[in-house]
């Protein structure tokens, strides 16, 4: 990995963002732009050219009325139809699904009461609701119970609150969350085969390396392959497992892609070279 840094560096940080192989993950990173850099003069014209033009028109300075910005609408309580789902109706749906023995005895990334929470989504209409004007709305809100490595998800009828069906499966393995990225990365700082992330950090920064809120993380599930990783990454599938590309706040890339933590077991392995 360090050796993999100091041949990417100059580059990395002349702005060329580190190419994961294979990993869709990284299209959807967005290196910082330079909006405002130029802020002298407007589109086509230098510094002064609106102060010229006010003069030219025969106003003075004093008679440019400033620009006016409509205020952004509150947003309402609830949607309508095939609205994205509100603020509130997020955290409504939410508490909903998570309560009963999912909320008793799921557990979270970091071992805490509760499963870990994905994704909540507006659900598809029924099929018998598609011809239908106005048809009711619902929220899909998707969990990942770390307590027996099962994906779950819960339909909830926005109008009633009522959860209408809860699906439970295992092996699958949908986008990582935030949370799960952090935690990966606390993981693998307080592991020895991290030493070399940390080491890779220094150089870029002169300081070290002890929290994930000194990087910027992505992931993407790894899932295991016959013979491709050691014993301790082979349930990655069934177990919870993150590859994680992270990068320095403001700096580059570090080339962390050898590494897999799984968030089932809390161990980390090494990839082989091939």
């Amino acid at each position: 990995m360090r050796e993999t840094v100091h041949r990417h560096l100059g580059k990395v940080m002349a702005g060329v963002g580190l190419a994961a192989a294979g990993t869709a993950v990284m299209a959807a990173v967005t290196l910082p732009g330079t909006a405002g850099a130029d802020e002298s003069g407007g589109a086509g014209g230098g510094p002064g050219t609106g102060t010229r033009a006010a003069a030219q028109s025969g106003q003075g300075l004093d008679e440019v009325r400033p620009g006016v910005v409509a205020p952004v609408p509150a947003e309402g309580e609830k949607g309508t139809g095939r609205d994205p789902l509100t603020d509130d109706e997020i955290r409504r749906v939410e508490r909903i699904a998570r309560t009963g023995r999912l909320l008793s005895t799921g557990e979270n990334v970091a071992g805490g009461r509760g499963p870990q929470r994905l994704s909540v989504d507006l659900a598809e209409p029924e099929a018998g609701e598609l011809d239908e004007p106005d048809p009711p709305r619902r929220a899909d809100v998707t969990f990942y119970d770390y307590r027996d490595d099962s994906l779950v998800t819960r339909t909830v009828a926005l109008d009633t609150g009522a959860v209408e069906r809860t699906a439970v499966s295992h092996g699958v393995q949908p986008p990582l969350s935030r949370a799960e990225n952090t935690e990966a990365a606390g993981l693998l700082i307080a592991d020895p085969l991290g030493a070399g992330l940390k080491a890779d950090y220094k150089d870029a920064t002169g300081r070290e390396l002890i929290s994930p809120d000194q990087l910027l993380l992505n992931g993407a599930v790894y899932r295991a392959v016959p013979g491709g990783q050691p014993a301790v990454l082979d349930s990655c599938g069934e177990h919870r497992c993150v590859r994680l590309f992270p990068k320095v706040r403001n700096g580059p890339w570090i080339d962390a892609r050898r590494l897999v933590v799984d968030l089932s077991t809390r161990k980390v392995g090494r990839l082989e070279r091939h």
